[in-house]
């Protein structure tokens, strides 16, 4: 009881050689414990009444003895219309296209539109997210200007575009029959909302090129929990690339202490928003694969996840008194407008093209593409927005995405080799 308070209190201070900027620590309204604690009881306003419904309607055997105008919806969201699928490739994902029929310069192309496609998308989109969160709007000679401060008003605007789009694409294609019970999208969703806030916030502490080499070791944590957790075993390439991973990101952050500033500094609320990252990433995808074992198209997942996405963010902020605050931001800041739409854009088409890269040509391409699409993005945040790296830092970062290549080849020889096994053997489980 009393312990809560003094961990709350001294949060801000548990650094090493912290120093946030006024600017971010103008009130307890402003720190980002403070701030998740708000947006984690707005989502349970809704969250629990939910799951209360849900539970009367199962005790009430509702999908036997209801009728009336509502229970085709309730039917839908409660309790499904098929069963699950035996087999997780039933449906999935749609069935990759092979090259076979199609002439080289063909595939070449689409290989290229895949590629420039993605590399466009994200790499805007990383270059906004950055601008966005660390940069002032508004400023003049005699003004210092305003941060836009609200990370979940920015998690809205993506979620409603990528779900107007998905919606479109759904009614537009022909997709498999629907069976998933709708409530069951909302447990990704929750984790995708908080994973993409702390993504956001992280910025406001660490620079972006500490974040794009952390979310690229999350490998390691991975196969930590999997050797813990499920007692799982791998090859010595795991373990090699895993480690060069490691070092690669001690370097890069070592060769940053002398010339420590408020925007390139690794503080500590940094360092729990990107494990927060990490860790309800990890969540939404383990949890989007359970789900992917009834019928439906990833667009139809897209689609089920946004819905309830945008009914979170915008009842948190309706409640919070935070959405009219941010719409008042954006009328006095045009800038910031343009930003926030372009940023919410390039998330809806870069999802687009994730799955249409996946279908076309298999996830070791589409890894391969996203791994370079990182190192760029580290090179463009430099260039643009001045962070320094070091010889031993950039030398790091050579390692960690050097680590990267080498797990996506190992990986691709281990599953040609897997195919070969006669059929009572299996291969050693992977992350």
């Amino acid at each position: 009881r009393f312990c809560l308070p003094l961990v709350l209190a001294s949060l801000p201070t548990m650094a090493t050689g912290e120093e946030i900027a006024p600017a971010l620590q103008d009130s307890w309204g402003d720190f980002w414990l403070f701030r998740f604690f708000v947006n984690a009881a707005g989502y349970a306003s809704i969250v629990v009444p939910g799951f209360l419904l849900i539970q009367y309607f199962k005790r009430r055997n509702y999908l036997e003895t209801g009728r009336g105008i509502c229970f085709p919806v309730i039917k839908s969201c409660v309790f499904g219309s098929e069963v699950k699928s035996v087999h997780q490739d039933d449906g999935s994902l749609p069935p990759r296209a092979e090259p076979t029929e199609s002439s080289t310069a063909r595939q070449v192309f689409k290989l290229l539109f895949c590629a420039a496609g993605l590399q466009a998308s994200y790499l805007t989109w990383g270059v906004l997210q950055e601008r966005v969160m660390t940069r002032t709007y508004g400023a003049t000679e005699t003004d210092p200007g305003e941060k836009f401060k609200d990370s979940q008003f920015l998690v809205f605007m993506n979620r409603i575009l990528a779900f107007t789009v998905a919606g479109l694409y759904c009614a537009l294609t022909k997709q498999p029959r629907h069976g998933a019970p709708m409530y069951k999208y909302s447990f990704a969703s929750l984790s995708n909302i908080l994973s993409s806030w702390c993504q956001y916030e992280a910025l406001k502490y660490i620079s972006f090129p500490t974040q794009v080499l952390a979310k690229a070791s999350k490998v390691i944590p991975v196969m930590m929990m999997g050797k813990l957790v499920s007692r799982k075993s791998y090859e010595y390439w795991e373990y090699l690339t895993a480690a060069l991973i490691s070092v690669g990101v001690s370097m890069f952050l070592l060769s940053s202490g002398p010339n420590r500033t408020v925007s390139t500094v690794t503080t500590f609320s940094g360092i729990v928003l990107l494990a927060g990252y990490i860790i309800f990433d990890s969540f939404t995808s383990n949890w989007q694969d359970a789900l992917f074992t009834y019928k439906m198209s990833p667009v139809q997942m897209m689609f089920g996840v946004n819905v309830f996405s945008c009914f979170f963010t915008v009842g948190s902020l309706l409640e919070q008194g935070a959405l009219l605050e941010s719409l008042r931001f954006m009328a006095r800041h045009s800038e910031f407008t343009a930003h926030a739409v372009l940023l919410s854009v390039c998330s809806a088409c870069g999802q687009l093209f994730i799955f249409y890269t996946i279908n076309q040509f298999g996830a070791a391409v589409f890894t391969i593409i996203m791994t370079l699409r990182q190192a760029f993005a580290i090179l463009l945040s430099c260039l643009i927005y001045g962070h320094t790296v070091t010889v031993v830092g950039g030398l790091g970062i050579a390692v960690v995405f050097m680590a990267l290549f080498l797990r996506v080849y190992a990986r691709s020889r281990m599953k040609k080799r897997s195919k070969k096994l006669p059929p009572g053997e299996t291969p050693v489980q992977k992350v």
